[in-house]
């Protein structure tokens, strides 16, 4: 790494302090965590041990031509901007194919930076250069010629993995934004709790970026499979819907959350849907095959 944590966080700070300077009036930048600037300025100064949670944060651009809005959804790693920076544009004017090559549009143009420049405030100028012919008609979003290029997607698998899943008002979150967007999978509640989540890469990212953030600590992304496609990725998907998954639990129901979910009717549920190889991946275990 061409630089350290503190130094790419200072750099961070200057970038905020340009976007404040951009967007003075309040709620123009909305921070997911509102006290995240001061913890980092605090971890600069040494009177914070632990790394500071990563900047999130939304800015709602007016497009002057057409009259429409963009949220812009951004978030930095702590080692941006030597590494790259999580970026995407939504807007209730554009469908979904056309907020997908909006944002293949966007993440192309700051895939040209260099690592250790900042880019928020280009990717903004960006959108607001670029971004209205993305509202045009669906006929006008292609690149003219004669015949229409066909626009390759990349299809997207995640295997999430939290030590539990319990709550009700987090399992209620999960399926909800599973449902809001155009993904499938499921969730298995207890312990271990397992997400799957498959469609366009946008999509999924969308998903895990909506349900990990701001406070889920124990969770983590165990294994990706990806695919590029040129159609709309319905013979790749192995669920037909975004669903609960609800097994069998060894040990008591009783005051504690400790129980744990049968593996062995996971594993079945797994061979089921053409995925018994994740079973090893995900818990580290050879599944036995009950053929053998």
């Amino acid at each position: 790494m061409s630089a350290s944590v503190k130094e790419s966080l200072q750099l961070q700070l200057l970038e905020m302090e340009m976007l404040f300077s951009m967007f003075p009036n309040q709620g123009e930048v909305k921070l997911e965590d509102v006290n995240v600037l001061t913890n980092i300025k605090r971890y600069l100064e040494g009177t914070r041990e632990a790394l500071p949670p990563k900047i999130e944060f939304v800015i709602t651009l007016q497009i002057e031509e057409p009259k429409v809005k963009i949220d812009l959804q951004v978030t930095m790693p702590h080692s941006y901007p030597y590494v790259a920076l999580q970026l995407f544009g939504r807007s209730s004017e554009l469908d979904r194919h056309q907020q997908l090559l909006l944002n293949k549009g966007l993440t192309s143009y700051i895939g040209t930076f260099d690592p250790g420049e900042l880019c928020v405030c280009a990717a903004i100028q960006w959108l607001q250069d670029n971004s209205a012919s993305y509202f045009l008609s669906r006929k006008l979003v292609y690149e003219p010629s004669t015949q229409a290029k066909p626009v390759k997607n990349t299809f997207l698998r995640m295997w999430i993995y939290s030590h539990h899943i319990y709550q009700q008002d987090l399992r209620k979150k999960i399926l909800d934004v599973g449902k809001r967007l155009d993904v499938t999978g499921f969730c298995m509640t207890g312990k271990p709790g397992i997400i799957c989540v498959e469609g366009f890469k946008e999509h999924c990212e969308e998903f895990w970026h909506t349900i990990r953030y701001p406070n889920w600590k124990h969770i983590s992304c165990k294994h990706a499979e990806s695919v590029e496609t040129e159609g709309n990725g319905e013979d790749l998907r192995l669920f037909h819907s975004f669903e609960e998954l609800l097994l069998e639990a060894h040990g008591d129901y009783g005051l504690r959350n400790d129980y744990h979910m049968n593996l062995g009717q996971f594993l079945e549920f797994l061979k089921k849907h053409k995925s018994e190889h994740v079973f090893q991946i995900l818990f580290g275990i050879e599944s036995k095959s009950s053929d053998s």
